[in-house]
């Protein structure tokens, strides 16, 4: 971690991100054994109960799953390296979310046997979403199957990654002996009881062919990014270390070049010459565009510098609720803060006292009395939300905060005893302060407390540690799917509403339309004012918005949140006495239930990419079920024996399908889920859906 003294240009602020069982968290271990982090390596489902450093969870250990990003730094050589591991399980996409948006560069880690799988588009649409830089490693090359080479091309036909071997393997499975590093030309092996002795040799003379066309093909696809190796690459001249290092790291830096490093995390080979290539290639805090709006000039861009001179600006990431109170994870973007220090939360106008900085190791803390440009850090004592921006308020800035993706699945919950209802309120207020996927809310109707997440394991993990944590039983409900409701068409909007009473009444015109906006739309709703000649006063204008925001939050089909909707305001009246906001508010809600039958409304249902792995034996089982279940199929390949087979499917129908496939496999298929998108269901379906919803309400009326 850097201090006041350290050189930025050697701080790396990385994260591992992957599929499921790709083998980060085993890539981490070695990472912090290698740079003496750690002195003993233990094993993610090790026998000996101790679990992974990364996994400080007592559900991370048990389940060998990682659900919580955890933060560490070490010592590579020159460098520091803040490294974040995130999880590989979908349910805990919001993890990987806000560690990509504070994170320089990363790592996409990819199993050398499965490749590309399903979260590793979804990993690596984050990473392009935040425009990190990153290098892929091909782990698990012990395996059966194995193979380096099958991989770079899924990572070029699936990802549309410009992706080049660095390194190549010696021997794959059970004969995986070693790397080739293309970059130095020699055989590089692992020795000792953990690969901690490294031995560079020749290559091998049956590789030393296949060795240089990989070579050759790195620097003619290294050429476009680097004008002086171009010109030695064309005139057949040598092309030194130095330059070939240089031209891969503007290549990578550019994010339009990916390089393939390979090995076995958990035999213990690769990891050095991996940790070497996050040095080289993967970009300094300096040489990230870091945007903040300023918020005293009408949000105009501001790129800010890493500079401990300048103003502080600083990001809280992540919350957690700690052994001393809120520990909230600050990304320090430029200036510098130290122990003591007052700064501003511009998201609540409010000035806090830091009185504890530390730099955590997974869930060890390391005090330190300064944290400067660049540096990833933890606060203590400092009352905020996931998401909001301190600065020293000599600015006033803010950072764009994540992208957080919709819930697709709720569920009722409520203590088993009464005596319990106050650690039970707690634990849902952290929780949802801590995650903004988990959401948390009470309906009005039934009076029941509804949880709401990306799937059934992160709901499952929640009400375990509410458990727990909080020692806290609970009664849990059926799970319910989380629906949308959209508009088709658009529809014209003219109301007038009047309200007279003694004294002064109420009036407010308002005339436009509403429209659907695209399937692809980043918002689910957007307000347009296309209002000249004062017909409705400015001021009464985001009343109007207002009033519309509030009435889509319920369809009218089956109450659902209404989607991908734009509401534009083009004419209206207004009464110099009657009119106020509360007038154009009331006006706005009154003239979405008046014609939101015109604009054809429809309910949305979330849709599922899931990814079915089995033996080829039973695909026609696999498929067969996938289809029962409305699936359609997108994909279907087979590997060494296995069957891994893509499909849509509604979320659901998805219900149970673990101990479905289990049956129809006899255990041997395994299968990964991931929300896609929302899509109408069928017309049957609908009226259906909407009828029941009718009766339900109808019998809570009586």
């Amino acid at each position: 971690m850097a201090t006041s003294s350290t050189d930025a240009s050697k701080v790396r602020n990385i994260g591992i991100s992957a599929h499921i069982d790709s083998g980060k968290t085993t890539l981490s271990e070695r990472i912090l054994f290698y740079t003496g982090k750690i002195h003993k390596i233990e094993e993610v489902r090790g026998k000996s109960g101790v679990g992974a450093k990364m996994d400080s969870m007592d559900l991370e250990r048990e389940k060998g799953i990682t659900i919580q990003s955890a933060a560490t730094y070490a010592t590579w050589g020159d460098y520091e390296i803040n490294l974040i591991d995130t999880p590989g399980h979908v349910d805990f996409t919001v993890e990987v979310e806000r560690a990509l948006r504070v994170l320089d560069g990363a790592i996409l880690v990819l199993c050398a046997v499965a490749g590309v799988q399903s979260q590793s588009i979804t990993v690596d649409r984050q990473m392009k979403r935040y425009g990190v830089p990153r290098i892929a490693f091909v782990n698990k090359m012990d395996r059966a199957g194995a193979d380096t080479h099958r991989v770079v091309k899924m990572l070029r036909e699936k990802l549309y990654h410009n992706a080049h071997p660095v390194t190549l393997p010696i021997g794959s499975g059970d004969d995986f002996k070693g790397i080739i590093d293309l970059q130095t030309m020699e055989a590089v092996y692992f020795d000792g009881d953990n690969g901690e002795h490294i031995r560079r040799e020749p290559i091998p003379a049956d590789l030393q062919g296949e060795a240089d066309q990989y070579r050759e093909s790195l620097i003619e696809a290294l050429a476009d990014f680097n004008d002086e190796l171009a010109e030695k690459y064309l005139e057949g001249e040598e092309i030194s270390l130095e330059l070939l290092k240089k031209s891969l790291r503007a290549a990578t830096l550019s994010l339009n070049f990916t390089a393939v490093f390979c090995g076995s995390a958990y035999k213990n080979k690769g990891v050095q010459v991996l940790l070497n290539g996050v040095a080289d290639y993967l970009p300094a805090p300096a040489e990230r565009k870091n945007i903040a709006l300023d918020q005293d000039n009408d949000e105009q861009e501001v790129v800010l510098e890493t500079d401990p001179s300048k103003p502080f600006v600083g990001l809280a990431f992540k919350l957690e609720d700690g052994r001393f109170g809120q520990l909230t994870y600050l990304r320090v973007y430029q200036g510098s803060i130290s122990k003591g220090d007052f700064i501003f939360n511009i998201n609540t106008g409010k000035k806090v006292k830091i009185p504890r900085i530390v730099r955590m190791h997974s869930d060890e803390m390391h005090d330190v009395e300064t944290a400067v440009a660049g540096d990833i850090v933890a606060l203590f004592g400092i009352e905020c939300a996931s998401g909001d921006t301190f600065t020293d308020d000599s600015v006033h800035y803010t950072m764009t905060s994540m992208h957080v993706p919709a819930a697709v699945i709720s569920l009722a919950v409520e203590p088993k005893e009464r005596s319990s209802q106050q650690n039970f309120s707690k634990a849902l207020n952290r929780f949802s302060k801590e995650d903004p996927t988990f959401r948390v809310w009470r309906d009005e109707e039934s009076g029941e407390t509804l949880i709401a997440g990306m799937g059934e394991l992160h709901l499952e993990v929640y009400i375990e540690r509410i458990k727990r944590e909080y020692n806290c039983e609970v009664n849990v409900g059926a799970p319910q799917v989380a629906y949308r409701e959209t508009i088709t068409q658009r529809a014209a909007i003219d109301y007038t509403h009047k309200k007279q009473t003694g004294g002064s009444g109420q009036y407010a015109k308002i005339v436009g339309f509403m429209e659907p906006l695209p399937e692809d739309s980043v918002e689910d709703y957007e307000f347009v004012s296309e209002v000249v000649g004062g017909n409705i006063p400015k001021e009464y204008i985001p009343a109007c918005d207002k009033g519309f925001k509030e009435e889509l939050q319920k369809g009218q089909l089956i109450e659902a949140p209404v989607v991908r909707t734009r509401c534009v305001v083009t004419d209206g009246n207004f009464h110099p006495v009657d009119s106020s906001e509360m007038a154009f508010r009331t006006c706005a809600k009154a003239a979405i239930r008046e014609f939101y039958k015109d604009a054809k409304p429809v309910i949305l249902e979330p849709i599922m990419t899931v990814e079915v792995s089995a033996p080829e034996e039973f695909q026609g089982a696999v498929t067969g079920g996938l289809n029962q279940r409305r699936g359609l199929i997108q994909d279907s390949q087979t590997n060494e024996g296995y069957v891994t087979v893509t499909c849509l499917v509604p979320f659901a129908e998805m219900f149970g399908y673990a101990s479905t496939l289990r049956s129809c496999t006899q255990g041997k298929g395994e299968f990964s889920m991931e929300f896609a998108k929302y899509e109408p269901v069928p017309r049957q379906a609908q009226d259906e859906m909407v009828a029941k919803h009718r009766e339900e309400k109808l019998a809570a009326t009586k």
